[in-house]
């Protein structure tokens, strides 16, 4: 699989995360063959994996939802990653798309669920390229369960107890920039403000809105529009929802 990458870019630094060191290897070995990655190393249990990222600050890892100290725990170290390390894009790789699963990966700070017995390793590939981005990956069975959990989510709110709409015009506009898969970076030179400007307004937005982070925003923005802007590489490809993880 031809991978799309910008000339002259480094190699994206990548940790594995997986139930046991054969498993670990044999995606290691699949990255290695691609010069777009370096694998700066992998790990079985959460605690090796949250020293190794420590360490060696990777931009991506990609953990299993199950390592070795039992299921789920690849979730839990997720968690601990996002709120120790937000620099580093997470992906978690499970085995099928369990709506549940999927909600729980997103929640736990992951920008890409990757299902192992849907998709073939190429477009692992791709996923990790495009979370590197900044983008979310998901598939169309995956974005589903979001936009269902968020539905379902009872502190969503819209308006106020008079009917006023809880976001000013400027908050509205950021949450449109950050649906579009705009940086921090990226909004505060379209709108004229600093970084940490920008970064205080999304952290407000999240407290009105009852969201904790740019994955639920991002699907908030989708659901009050009814569109969402969604590219498609093939039609077993998943398709991507241009959108950043949470910036600290």
């Amino acid at each position: 699989m031809r991978l799309s990458t910008q000339p002259g870019m480094k190699p994206i630094r990548v940790v594995v995360a997986d139930a046991t060191l054969m498993a670990c290897g044999l995606v290691s070995a699949g990255l290695k063959r691609h010069s777009q990655f370096e694998v700066v190393g992998f790990a079985a249990s959460a605690d090796e994996l949250f020293g190794l990222v420590e360490h060696a600050r990777p931009e991506v890892a990609l953990i299993s939802a199950t390592l070795q100290d039992g299921p789920l725990s690849g979730l839990a170290v997720t968690s601990r990653i996002h709120g120790e390390y937000p620099q580093t894009r997470l992906v978690v790789l499970i085995d099928r798309s369990e709506p549940d699963l999927v909600v729980q990966a997103f929640r736990a700070g992951a920008t890409g669920v990757f299902s192992r017995s849907e998709s073939q390793f190429g477009l692992l590939c791709k996923c990790v390229l495009c979370v590197h981005r900044g983008q979310i990956w998901a598939n169309t069975g995956q974005l589903k369960s979001l936009v269902d959990a968020l539905t379902q989510m009872p502190f969503v709110r819209v308006v106020d107890s008079n009917g006023v709409n809880l976001l000013t015009k400027r908050e509205e506009d950021l949450v449109r920039l950050v649906a579009d898969g705009l940086s921090n970076r990226d909004i505060a030179r379209q709108l004229n403000l600093s970084e940490h400007t920008v970064k205080n307004y999304i952290f407000r937005i999240f407290e009105k809105l009852g969201v904790y982070n740019r994955v639920e925003l991002t699907l908030y923005a989708l659901s009050k529009s009814r569109r969402a802007e969604i590219s498609t590489s093939s039609d077993n490809a998943p398709e991507l929802v241009a959108a950043h993880s949470r910036e600290s």
